[in-house]
């Protein structure tokens, strides 16, 4: 078995699409995202979640609402940010315009693309303090 150096991967996928705003329903991919991302940690890269970055300060900047301008203001922006240094972007999930953003922009980037957890190889192991 092959193993390469450890990555930054974004885990990319449905946050809001199909879930008409319904909490539990975008709690729900939340949770699939973050599954997606213990198996990333799991392969020995560092996983992250445009949501992870971008819900705390959408609280801090006081939105009330998803999808409300200050949702909007951070979302996806914050996605992108941490996108410029991230190495990888794996593609999960259905359909998710932001999430195929995310893909089109990692892809100008010359980021590497996967379309499945499986295809994500082993990372080597690095010496720990």
């Amino acid at each position: 078995m092959d193993f390469f150096q450890p990555l930054m991967i974004m885990v990319s996928g449905p946050y809001r699409s199909g879930t008409q705003d319904d909490p539990a329903k975008i709690e729900e991919n939340l949770r699939l995202l973050e599954e997606v991302a213990l198996q990333i940690y799991r392969k020995g890269h560092m996983p992250v979640l445009g949501e992870w970055h971008a819900l705390p300060l959408i609280k801090r900047a006081g939105s009330r609402e998803i999808g409300d301008e200050l949702f909007t203001e951070f979302f996806h922006p914050a996605a992108l940010r941490l996108l410029e240094k991230c190495d990888a972007v794996l593609r999960i999930g259905g359909a998710s315009h932001g999430a195929d953003e995310i893909v089109r922009t990692a892809q100008e980037y010359g980021k590497i693309i996967f379309l499945h957890p499986d295809d994500v190889p082993e990372a080597f192991a690095l010496a720990t303090c």
